[in-house]
């Protein structure tokens, strides 16, 4: 990597109008007074979350809009048969922060389930149940407001700050239930929208960016130096 046209040091700083090139292609620099973008996308079921399937099955990133000079990284995963909310960002750094664990971000599920959900149940899920990765538990567990239980099946509503492979689903079976649908509704303080429909995306205002940001203290990581590589975008 070279700033103006010097091998750039360990810890140096470039700002906007400084010639950056990493591998001798010239990069384009945004001021940190920007913040990232971020897609809510409200993924429907029997889409893939990857960028191209072998199968030919459909993915989430043919419907997203294109970035100029940079992808679009997804904030975590949902399985082929879960819908819900997905974020997408601009960012690689903010993506892995979303998605780290030592900030827990809580994530919000309408699950409906086949069999009724028990005191003795509920209690074990909030406690935790060792699963064959490791111990998980619910944070939060609710039968959906309005949902009088009648039939095989119910809807609740659950939250978590984790997010391993078809944990909601596994914990569910862990005390007896099987979980026939699966919809994340939230991440952190973003909420899918009620008219957000399947297939369809929608981008996080900056003031509500910004409050992701700060929810998981990214701001003051990603605003650290007075610029940072966002594309490579010719700039000088």
């Amino acid at each position: 990597m070279s700033i103006g046209g010097r091998v750039a040091q360990l810890g140096e700083r470039a700002t906007p109008a400084d010639c950056v090139r990493v591998d001798g292609q010239p990069v384009a620099l945004r001021a940190a007074t920007e913040v990232p973008r971020i897609l809510l996308y409200h993924k429907p079921i029997g889409e893939l979350v990857t960028r191209s399937d072998p199968g030919g099955r459909p993915t989430v990133f043919a419907r997203l809009p294109p970035l100029s000079g940079a992808k679009w990284a997804a904030v975590g995963r949902l399985d082929f048969n879960t819908s819900g909310l997905l974020l997408f960002t601009d960012s690689g750094e903010l993506a892995n922060r979303l998605m780290h664990p030592k900030f827990g971000m809580r994530r919000e599920y309408a699950v409906r389930a086949l069999g009724r959900l028990e005191a003795l149940e509920r209690r074990r899920l909030l406690e935790g149940v060792e699963l064959e990765d490791g111990r998980a538990a619910f944070e939060r567990i609710d039968l959906r407001e309005g949902d009088a239980g009648a039939g095989a099946n119910r809807w609740y509503v659950v939250a978590l700050r984790e997010g391993r492979n078809r944990e909601v689903r596994r914990l569910f079976e862990a005390v007896g239930l099987r979980v026939s649908r699966l919809v994340r509704t939230g991440f952190g303080p973003v909420v899918l929208p009620r008219d957000l429909q399947p297939g369809q995306w929608r981008e996080l205002e900056p003031r509500r960016v910004r409050d992701l940001l700060s929810t998981t203290a990214a701001e003051a990581r990603l605003s650290n130096s007075p610029a940072r590589i966002v594309s490579r975008r010719k700039s000088c």
